[in-house]
């Protein structure tokens, strides 16, 4: 560890000697402290740990898709009323149900002749 010599002002050295007794540690000790917590508040020391996260999963070896799970998310969140169900549908077929297929049939029924699909029905 190298030694420095710091020149602060006498309010500042008065308030770390202070939070050094508080704490009762020594100045520099308290000094290191700040120093670290300074440094890993910088914009560059946050960019360092996203990039030490960026692959994280790859470089513990997950076997993860992320076109596959793309894939799953874009099925899981069809619904049978989707005007995209059916290509959905026909790309994950796993992810589907009898019950969402006659979901699909109901909704295709009810707006079966309809010619404005916003407009209500009943008219």
């Amino acid at each position: 560890m190298t030694r420095i010599l710091a020149d602060l002002p006498n309010d500042d050295l008065r308030w770390l000697d202070q939070r050094a007794a508080e704490l009762g540690r020594s100045r520099a000790s308290v000094l290191r402290e700040a120093v670290a917590t300074y440094k890993a508040q910088s914009p560059a020391n946050r960019l360092e740990g996203l990039e030490q996260g960026f692959g994280l999963w790859a470089r513990q070896g997950s076997t993860a898709d992320r076109h596959e799970d793309d894939r799953r998310r874009r099925a899981e969140w069809t619904r049978p009323w989707d005007a995209h169900y059916d290509e959905v549908r026909a790309e994950s077929p796993e992810c589907f149900t009898e019950d969402d297929d006659r979901a699909r049939a109901h909704y295709i029924a009810l707006t079966k002749g309809r010619t404005d699909p916003d407009a209500s029905g009943g008219e």
